[in-house]
């Protein structure tokens, strides 16, 4: 056989293999509690050397293939599935790393034009199309707006031209895909993109506290290297499997990699100084980048299972794998976003389910607003029976699908065993209160959003176009607060934002600085306080649940205000002055005094 022949013949054998493995981790769930982690990452190791073996074999017989017949859609979609495989290591680890190697495939499959010329063949057409929303939701998650928008753009075109160019062919879902991803860089596009929503020495560090917080010390602290992450609502904003609200909270649980908010990414590729020539097959993608865009010193992301719409029990499946394998000294953080059913009487279901009626039973008329001197009642009796845990739950996915998508307060309470960070983003979240007195050995720690948003313009309410509030002020928090008060933050005014801005992190140094120095802060808070994210998320409750309290353009009521439990220390509530006159700063420089009422 001669060398002609060995060479297409050894890398369409190559091909099959690689194809062969890849299909064997296909179907492996994309997050790090999936399964059994030593195989799968076995598994994804060998299909890695596969790939690359591949890919460096048509790198060094490039000349060859050609002459065999070798088309460019081929190199880019070995490329994608590089890409693809990348990003798959990503949300299954949180490594930045994985993600910046996706992005450098696919840009590059992107720029040398691969797949050019698909409108000859409607199944290389349909490997553009998957390409294109890969590549979108890398760049999503990396922030690189200008690629976003320059994608969406491609990807809409490339749409209408199949549609004209494939009579034949139904291409009403790639159409749902554009409509989504209009909508979702719209919502996301809103935000100034100033400030990553990553965690940045640069922004999220204060010099005035960093003292205090290096010094404080409690009697224990607690790391943070495990969270679950999930949104459902009916007409939320999501492009894929990613909603506006695990977007947002998913990026602000990473660490910001070091200048890479900063680099401008240009849409057009150079090599060598000189424009790419996409004239010929190039297989030629350095793949050792990623290391240049990264910074070596900063820790590891936390993991993350971004779980969406999942069933009751596949949820609580993947919180139990994470509590199984929680080291001692680590807390586990839940956010949940979904809608809820308060006041429901569910006893038969939840007999028909095997859970006792003892729990089931409500003893009294639960009030969602019951609050004393800034503490949550308990609703749990003296013997730790926990009355109310099964009669108001969350909707994780569509109500016709009946008590599988039902969440319980109770469902959390065994993982209660060890420590639980949750975030309850909900109309029903006052519902978890119950879970305060009923845990099974560690006290949990709630954020428990508002029942219903606050707005000086009430169209700004629709979540179907801006996401939750609540999670908005957790992870966006002056633009949160812009929103609110119906102020047009945009990049005609960056003087007046980094004014607002550099109030705000004056006021989260001073609360910082309480926090450390406080005798009375719960140790439930004390002990979490020394990991960056969730002091920043504690600062950042202390400021919306303020500006909530405050607000005055709307009905009085608790079921406008957020509820943390245990409580933070009385000097940081909304009536102390260290609060109030941030606020009033933040207020008077913004000129919306109008829309408050201060406590004297």
């Amino acid at each position: 056989m001669s060398t002609e022949d060995v060479v297409p013949k050894t890398f369409h054998a190559l091909v099959e293999r690689a194809e062969r493995k890849f299909a064997r981790v296909r179907d492996i769930p994309l997050h790090p509690y999936g399964g059994s982690g030593l195989e799968n990452g076995h598994f994804f190791h060998k299909v890695f050397k596969a790939y690359m073996r591949l890919w460096k074999y048509q790198q060094r017989n490039r000349d060859k293939l050609v002459e065999s017949g070798l088309r460019r859609w081929e190199i880019g979609e070995i490329s994608s599935r590089i890409g693809q495989l990348y990003f798959s290591q990503y949300l299954r680890t949180s490594e930045a790393r994985f993600l910046f190697e996706s992005y450098i495939f696919y840009e590059a499959i992107f720029n040398r034009k691969y797949f050019e010329g698909s409108s000859r063949d409607r199944g290389v057409r349909f490997k553009e199309l998957r390409f294109y929303a890969r590549f979108l939701m890398v760049s999503l998650i990396l922030n690189h707006k200008e690629m976003v928008k320059l994608l969406v753009e491609k990807f809409t075109e490339l749409v209408e031209d199949s549609k004209a160019n494939f009579r034949g062919t139904n291409f009403k879902e790639w159409k749902l895909v554009v409509q989504e991803i209009v909508q979702f860089t719209k919502a996301d596009t809103a935000i100034l993109n100033i400030k990553p929503l990553r965690y940045c020495a640069m922004f999220d560090s204060y010099p005035a506290s960093l003292s205090y917080v290096s010094r404080f010390h409690a009697k224990r602290l607690l790391k943070f290297q495990d969270a679950v992450l999930t949104s459902y609502h009916k007409t939320e904003v999501k492009f894929a499997e990613l909603t506006l609200d695990t977007f947002r909270m998913l990026q602000c649980l990473e660490w910001e990699p070091s200048g890479s908010f900063y680099q401008k990414h240009p849409v057009e590729s150079r090599e060598n100084g000189n424009m790419s020539d996409h004239s010929v097959v190039s297989g030629l993608i350095d793949i050792n980048l990623a290391a240049d865009m990264l910074d070596p010193t900063l820790p590891s992301n936390p993991k993350k299972a971004v779980l969406y719409r999942p069933s009751t029990t596949q949820l609580i499946s993947v919180i139990a794998t994470v509590c199984e394998g929680l080291p001692l000294d680590s807390v586990m953080l839940i956010y949940l976003s979904a809608p809820g059913d308060a006041g429901t009487d569910n006893t038969s279901e939840i007999k028909s389910s095997g859970v006792s009626s003892k729990c089931a039973r409500s003893n009294a008329p639960y009030n969602h607003h019951e609050q004393n001197n800034g503490l949550c009642q308990n609703h749990v009796t003296m013997n730790g029976d926990s009355s109310q845990c099964f009669q108001n739950y969350l909707w994780l996915g569509p109500s016709k699908n009946g008590g599988s998508n039902f969440l319980y307060p109770g469902d959390i309470i065994p993982f209660t065993r060890r420590p639980t960070f949750m975030i309850i983003d909900s109309d029903n979240s006052h519902a978890f209160k119950v879970l305060h007195g009923a845990e099974r050995g560690e006290p949990a720690a709630l954020f428990l959003s508002p029942q219903r948003p606050s707005f000086k313009d009430p169209s700004d309410a629709d979540m179907a176009q801006n996401g939750s509030q609540f999670t908005f002020f957790l992870t966006v928090p002056l633009q949160a607060f812009c929103q609110l008060v119906g102020f047009n933050l945009s990049n005609d005014v960056l003087d007046m934002y980094n004014d607002l801005e550099s109030i705000i992190s004056a006021a989260f140094s001073e609360w910082e600085k309480i926090l450390c120095t406080s005798t009375t802060l719960d140790l439930v808070w004390a002990q979490l306080l020394s990991d960056p994210f969730l002091r920043r998320l504690i600062l950042r409750f202390i400021f919306c649940r303020a500006v909530l309290t405050l607000f005055r353009l709307r009905e009085s009521g608790h079921q406008y205000l957020p509820v943390c439990i245990p409580e933070l220390p009385s000097i940081v509530s909304p009536k102390s002055e260290a609060v109030q006159s941030s606020i009033i700063r933040l207020v008077n420089h913004l000129e919306v005094a109008d829309c408050f009422s201060f406590h004297e």
